[in-house]
């Protein structure tokens, strides 16, 4: 996928950017799911997240500061330090580092440990084309599986209803439709 040919010169490594969303969004939402059955965490900002580093590394034209652990440990920080006694808060945006966390991993992002460990390996990345792009046709069964997942999030947590899509657009929060039916025979 490329961007249109009127696309603002300034952001000209944009052009051969294949968009990779639903491999992202699909693994890290049911990930985050399956581990935290947390109703109230915001799945809007975890989406940001997931999809944060390769739009930040994207703008340079490869991999980058955001492809490191480095960054996703200092927003951590960052987010920890600006949300002290604002417990809503820090529960909302912590779900953004969990998704570049997450996003690393699903990416494969430490397979290039220069730039996976940067700075302690160097202060130059490899400057290579993003995982996602580099990947190139194996993109589409990623893709693939990454929407069957989204589909399975939607169907587990009733989003083909009007009123409870509308709920999460507004709050981000994913809640189980039928919390009676969890353990019972």
């Amino acid at each position: 996928m490329t961007a249109p040919a009127g696309f603002p010169r300034a952001f000209a490594p944009l052009r051969s950017i294949e968009a990779v969303i639903f491999w992202f969004l699909g693994t890290v939402s049911v990930a985050v799911w399956f581990v935290f059955r947390d109703d109230r965490l915001d799945h809007r900002v975890l989406a940001l997240g997931a999809l944060a580093p390769d739009v930040v590394d994207g703008v340079t034209g490869g991999v980058w500061v955001a492809h490191s652990l480095t960054a996703s440990v200092v927003l951590l920080g960052a987010v920890m330090a600006l949300t002290v006694r604002r417990r809503a808060a820090r529960k909302r945006w912590l779900a953004l580092p969990i998704g570049t966390f997450l996003h690393l991993v699903f990416d494969g992002a430490f397979a290039d440990t220069g730039s996976f460990w940067w700075p302690f390996t160097g202060l130059a990345t490899s400057g290579d084309a993003l995982p996602s792009i580099a990947r190139g046709w194996w993109n589409i069964p990623l893709e693939i599986v990454g929407l069957a997942l989204v589909a399975f999030m939607v169907s587990r947590h009733g989003l083909t209803d009007p009123a409870r899509r509308r709920e999460f657009v507004r709050t981000g929060r994913l809640t189980d439709p039928d919390p009676g039916g969890v353990g019972q025979c």
